[in-house]
């Protein structure tokens, strides 16, 4: 073993750690709120936007799966969508319009009234992130932003806002970020599925 690169990993650990126990100190309450609105809307028939980039792309995608097939129960199929994935839509928009704009034309297109969204920016200042907002608000969905640092301008333009305030660190956000998805889907499943506990 080397003993730098035992120290690099448990520093790392421990300051995975620190961020987590801090976000969850200022933002326990507001993971709840936000999964009992994703059960509501689910309960009356609407859906789950998800979407991102790089990294954030790939927690969107990860998560609207655990909805669509399942979690932890046994339980149906539930509507939840990444933008992240078609890429004919993605290339088409950028092409034709701008990289801004991939994600606010598919909620343009998708998006209903009661459908909540799930923005997700390390940084909270992503352009295309935040035109979809402005797109979610349009189409009367709620928004729930995953950030991180100071928010970003994120912060100002979302319901529920979910910000890892502790690190600027992109690894550190995400990592929280993905818990955070994971706790909504199973309290979802919770307050939906009662029998299945």
């Amino acid at each position: 073993m080397f003993p730098v690169m035992q120290d690099l990993i448990r520093a790392a650990f421990t300051e995975s750690i620190r961020v987590k126990e801090t976000f969850l100190n200022e933002h326990g309450e507001t993971i709840e709120s936000v999964a009992r609105l994703c059960a509501d809307a689910l309960t009356n028939g609407h859906k789950l936007l998800f979407f991102g980039n790089g990294g954030s792309a790939a927690d969107a995608q990860h998560l609207a799966a655990e909805f669509v097939n399942r979690f932890r129960m046994e339980r149906r199929p539930l509507p939840a969508l990444a933008l992240t994935v078609d890429t004919s839509a993605i290339t088409a928009i950028g092409n034709d319009y701008s990289f801004e704009e991939i994600f606010s034309k598919q909620v343009e297109a998708l998006g209903q009234t009661g459908d909540i969204a799930i923005a997700i920016s390390t940084s909270g200042n992503s352009p295309n992130v935040l035109r979809a907002i402005e797109a979610c608000g349009d189409a009367g969905c709620f928004v729930v932003g995953l950030t991180g640092g100071d928010g970003g301008s994120m912060k100002n333009h979302v319901d529920f806002l979910l910000n890892v305030s502790a690190s600027r660190e992109t690894a550190r956000i995400q990592e929280t970020h993905i818990l955070v998805g994971h706790m909504i889907c199973e309290l979802v499943d919770r307050i939906l599925f009662p029998e299945s506990d």
